[in-house]
């Protein structure tokens, strides 16, 4: 009996080789886009975290200025460009503190006139500068110097607390108490190059 021819195998072409490559790409691709995307999260929320922790530095500045303007009272109608470089009697407007504005000059962080507190606990550089919110320097009282200023109105009742009401500088119905206002401004640099700045009016 003659036994039939068995056909001849089919010649395999690579085609699930081919398409197995190709998914092999995608997931790979797939995989450095993740890595990527989960390593930028951690990037944005480290810069977060310095930058929160740069703020928080921010309280040191606005309570040493507090402290420097409440134990310096006889000398704030002028500049003091000797003994305190960081404290003007006017507010400067020609001066950008933030570096914000590119038409206006900013203020020199990086200069010797800042008053610099160092460092604090977590690394963060402290300087701070304060401004009297006046035209010009000079007494409160003076005609000439107009002066943001701040009134504080005694309250009504027993149970109504006191407020601080701010008058505008052009205001002339200002009471004789009233009081010029302070801007501290604080810079605080940390580290990975963050750069926070903080602003208190005072009174």
């Amino acid at each position: 009996m003659k036994t039939p021819a068995r056909p001849a195998p089919r010649r395999e072409r690579g085609a699930i080789l081919f398409i197995a490559l190709i998914v092999l790409v995608a997931m790979s691709l797939a995989g450095i886009a993740l890595m990527r995307s989960v390593d930028t999260n951690v990037l944005i929320a480290g810069n977060l975290a310095f930058r929160q922790g740069a703020t928080a530095g921010g309280d040191w500045g606005i309570e040493a200025g507090r402290a420097w303007l409440t134990g310096n009272l006889a000398v704030l109608n002028n500049d003091q460009p000797d003994g305190a470089p960081f404290y003007y009697a006017t507010w400067q407007e020609s001066l950008d503190l933030i570096g914000t504005d590119p038409k206006v000059k900013d203020y020199p962080w990086d200069s010797t006139l800042p008053m610099d507190l160092g460092f604090d606990s977590a690394g963060n550089q402290v300087k701070y500068v304060i401004h009297r919110l006046c035209n010009i320097p000079g007494p409160v009282t003076s005609k000439d110097v107009k002066c943001v200023k701040s009134t504080l109105s005694k309250a009504q009742g027993p149970n109504t607390p006191d407020s601080n009401r701010v008058k505008p500088m052009d205001d002339m119905n200002q009471p004789s108490k009233s009081v010029a206002l302070y801007r501290v401004t604080v810079r605080i640099t940390g580290p990975r190059n963050t750069v926070s700045y903080v602003q208190a009016v005072l009174n």
